[in-house]
């Protein structure tokens, strides 16, 4: 058995995605959406202790506050401060951060992205924020500016990697021209929003939302409209749950069957 835990899941992708693979694989394993309020997020780490689960994945608002309820964190989920994977190895549990090779595997093999030398902008300071900026610098981008609404948390992020820096939130709009890559990694557009109204886009810019349902946010329709590259965040998903697949199974993810599930999922929606 295995899961994710985030609240609320009303339409989390992950089960589909993970049973297309567990098919293709001939695993005999189940994975369920487990909707966790935070202040239960404790006896639902212990639930999974007790029912003896090969592990789970988190997702919002839990990668953060997850942590202090492991036995142990990998190095990349202690250096960003956030874990989306939960491992089982004997008693202990063990957290991960797979949004890192994620995000790196979808710009090389979705998106079709060299960022080294480029010039990056991330919107947001939360765990899947941080991911991206650990990715970007890991990939050489030349520059790699964080803005987000709270500036503690947007300079707490800077401090993850070199070559970074803070902008403010109310006027980064006006910054967009001057990146190659703008990354959505906020929850802002799940709902209809639109983000940088006054933004100018243009060709040989590209726009990735991390948003995954609805498929094309504002956000990206715009940018693309404008003549720059836009891509929603269902290639990182499954890149990551591919990742997060490999850990518990020490198999190789079948990235097909898993994305060809998604893109259906997404489209019934």
């Amino acid at each position: 058995m295995l899961g994710v835990l985030g609240w609320p899941l009303e339409h989390s992708l992950s089960p589909v995605i993970h049973h297309a693979a567990f098919r293709r694989l001939d695993l005999d394993w189940v994975y369920l959406p487990f909707p966790v309020e935070p202040e239960r997020l404790a006896d639902a780490i212990t639930g999974l202790r007790a029912l003896g689960a090969i592990g789970a994945n988190v997702t919002m608002p839990h990668k953060e506050t997850v942590i202090r309820y492991l036995d142990d964190l990998s190095s990349d989920a202690r250096s960003i401060g956030a874990v989306n994977t939960i491992q089982r190895l004997g008693d202990r549990l063990i957290g991960h951060n797979t949004d890192v090779d994620g995000f790196a595997a979808f710009l090389a093999d979705d998106a079709g992205l060299d960022v080294s030398g480029s010039r990056c902008l991330v919107l947001g300071a939360g765990g899947a924020a941080r991911a991206v900026v650990r990715a970007l610098d890991m990939s050489g981008a030349a520059q790699v500016c964080v803005s987000a609404r709270r500036p503690d948390q947007a300079d707490g992020v800077t401090a993850l990697a070199g070559r970074t820096e803070r902008t403010d939130w109310a006027t980064v709009a006006e910054r967009v021209p001057e990146f190659d890559l703008v990354v959505n990694a906020t929850p802002l557009g799940m709902n209809e929003e639109d983000l940088l109204l006054d933004a100018t886009f243009g060709e040989g810019q590209a726009i990735v939302d991390l948003i995954y349902d609805p498929p094309m946010t504002p956000l990206v329709e715009r940018a693309r409209s404008a003549g720059a590259a836009g891509w929603g965040g269902l290639g990182m998903l499954v890149h990551q749950a591919a990742a997060s697949l490999r850990i518990w199974s020490g198999q190789e993810a079948p990235i097909e069957a898993m994305s060809v599930a998604a893109m259906h999922a997404v489209s019934r929606h």
